[in-house]
């Protein structure tokens, strides 16, 4: 009987390991990573992989959103509008850069917007209110984390009232990241004020997981559109900066925009083919809608990624631009475990001459990722990037900004899960005005940060870099 068990382990084993080795899609370093965690920890090794292997939300739930999203109007019809405005200002130098952007959602660049940086996170909030109070005709939200605090509970509050005039809301989130407000009394009162609720991924059993896709494929978006013409992206979740259910890396730092025009309704779309994937609902007359005939403003693109969209979407755009900086790129991140070809890109910029800033920072709530950006600092200061550690609390600010003139903003971190495992929302702006606002805001995260040297990471001692390296190279499976 035990040889009969021996033997039916380690069949499970070989069969697992084969699994790993033929998924398409996965970077030689992944495979490598998990054949190691199946072979070093076979037991716990099986278990992992069933549970966390393979980038698979379920056969039913991808049908249904691939069916949702098919279902929406054509591209050329939701961007039709007067001509004119609508077309971006022709730029050869970042054209390629639209390009990718197009590859990745389908969404053309689009003219005529105008946007502005918010304060702090309590103005972003503020500011979400004032648009839910004024609207008129519809109000769609989704957060990954949306917390029943002071914030949260705002924004739940306006939503009823909305709803209460007559209003459309629409409200969905994450069912892991919300489920306190889920789970809250604040979540029953909207949908009993008539606001339309729905939570994206349900969790259900979690025995039934591996059936049914992988529990932490998450819906990592936030996402709000007010009236087909206003819509706000960055990287705050609906919660106080306090973060209460984190206080010890207080306050979460983040950056939001405010947009109006027409990349509102590349935003709508983004929101209905979620909504749509999880709720049976007519969202026809909305996104039927014709565009109103835009003032002249910016160009903008609504950069939408997730595990039933292309595999590699995201760091292809975070590589585009990279390789496109010629004078300066700053880049703000929670969370960096880049691939790579990402890290070969950003030390390829420092190395031609681009000033190269990276801030992380100091405190991170995840220790392990935490060790695994500073596992890459030598070689990326060896390059010349410059990297500062922020020490005002965790800096949860999403961005890039480029030659002053180019900023991404979004929900996408630079690290495997975005990359692969959560559905993200971005926005890709060329505008000199609101890249200099950002470029700002970067510049106060940079006098709240400590520069980090070389003679510093050079003392770091064995120990510590043993435990960086040995958890960065499992960083395919983090």
């Amino acid at each position: 009987m035990t040889a009969f068990l021996i033997l039916l382990h380690v069949a499970a084993q070989i069969a697992v390991i084969i699994r790993a080795l033929l998924r398409p899609h996965r970077e030689p370093a992944s495979r490598m990573a998990w054949v190691m965690v199946v072979l070093l920890a076979p037991v716990v090794g099986i278990v992992a992989y069933i549970l966390f292997g393979e980038v698979d939300i379920g056969r039913r739930r991808t049908e249904r959103i691939r069916a949702a999203i098919a279902s929406l109007p054509a591209l050329p019809d939701v961007n039709r509008a007067p001509a004119g405005n609508l077309q971006p200002q022709p730029s050869e130098r970042y054209d390629h850069l639209w390009r990718v952007g197009r590859s990745i959602s389908g969404f053309e660049p689009l003219g005529g917007n105008s946007g502005r940086l918010l304060a702090d996170s309590n103005a972003a909030i503020d500011a979400l209110v004032a648009d839910i109070d004024d609207a008129r005709d519809h109000v769609h939200v989704i957060f990954y984390i949306w917390l029943p605090d002071g914030n949260g509970c705002k924004v739940a509050a306006a939503l009823a009232r909305a709803a209460a005039r007559g209003v459309t809301c629409r409200a969905m989130v994450d069912d892991l990241g919300s489920r306190r407000m889920v789970k809250s009394e604040h979540w029953q009162a909207m949908a009993a004020a008539g606001v339309k609720v729905a939570r994206a991924l349900p969790i259900g059993s979690v025995f039934a997981h591996p059936f049914k896709g992988r529990i932490d494929l998450r819906n990592h978006r936030k996402i709000a559109v007010i009236d087909n013409w206003i819509t706000y992206c960055g990287s705050q979740n609906c919660a106080d900066p306090e973060f209460r259910v984190k206080p010890r890396y207080a306050p979460w730092v983040d950056a939001v925009m405010r947009f109006e025009g027409p990349i509102a309704r590349q935003n709508q779309l983004l929101f209905a083919g979620d909504w749509l994937g999880h709720v049976d609902d007519d969202l026809g007359a909305i996104l039927d809608e014709p565009l109103e005939a835009p003032e002249p403003g910016f160009s903008a693109q609504v950069i939408g990624t997730g595990p039933t969209m292309r595999y590699s979407a995201m760091p292809e755009m975070f590589e585009a631009l990279m390789y496109t900086a010629r004078e300066t790129m700053v880049i703000t991140t929670p969370y960096f475990v880049p691939d790579e070809s990402l890290l070969s890109a950003l030390c390829g910029a420092a190395r031609r001459g681009v000033e190269t800033l990276l801030i992380l920072p100091a405190k991170n709530d995840s220790w392990i990722v935490a060790a695994a950006a500073r596992s890459y600092y030598s070689e990326m200061l060896d390059a010349g990037v410059r990297i500062f550690e922020f020490t005002g609390g965790l800096l949860h600010t999403k961005s890039i900004t480029l030659d002053g003139a180019v900023t991404l903003i979004g929900s996408a971190n630079i690290d495997r899960r975005s990359f692969q495992l959560n559905y993200e929302n971005n926005v890709l702006l060329h505008d000199p005005a609101l890249t200099a606002a950002m470029r700002a805001r970067q510049q106060e995260y940079l006098d709240r940060s400590l520069p980090v040297t070389a003679a510093e990471v050079a003392a770091w001692s064995t120990r510590r870099r043993l435990l960086n390296n040995t958890i960065a190279m499992f960083g395919p499976v983090l």
